[in-house]
């Protein structure tokens, strides 16, 4: 079966790559988690949409991504608002995306939430954390994220 990706998709392609896969992995996987779509002449303009997109999102170089990291270790107040017990402990925990989007409202640059590494890997209680953004191969910004209960 010949399918386009629609987001990336380990061991396999990232959104934009036109694969070859067996038919039950993608009747059954990839095509109802919305990762893929059928390749046609219509799904080539996608394509083209999806790659463009993708385009816009990524750092340009070394000299964009250290303007980059100029504008995310410039931020002071990054606060992340959540569901908290009284001890301070909280209700699930603190992911990439989330903190991808308090950077965002907190005025900083768009950044992909799979650049974001979260000390020890997640965020389980309120306080105040250092997380590192990977920019470029060379070019890594820290963010002090503050966890504060709603």
């Amino acid at each position: 079966m010949k399918l386009i990706l629609t987001a990336a998709v380990e061991n396999l392609g990232e959104a934009g790559d036109t694969v070859e896969v067996k038919d039950g992995y993608g009747r059954n996987y990839l095509l109802p988690r919305g990762l893929a779509i059928k390749a046609t002449r219509g799904a080539q303009k996608q394509v083209e949409d999806i790659r463009r997109v993708q385009a816009a999102r990524e750092v340009r170089g070394l000299e964009h991504a250290n303007e980059l990291k100029q504008a995310l270790e410039a931020l002071s107040a990054v606060s992340l608002g959540v569901k908290t017990h009284d001890s301070g402990k909280l209700f699930g925990s603190v992911t990439a995306a989330d903190v991808a989007g308090a950077i965002k409202s907190a005025g900083g640059p768009a950044v992909d939430k799979r650049t974001v590494e979260l000390p020890k890997g997640h965020i389980k209680a309120t306080g105040s954390y250092p997380v590192v953004v990977n920019l470029h191969p060379d070019v890594r910004a820290t963010v002090d994220i503050a966890v504060v209960a709603n």
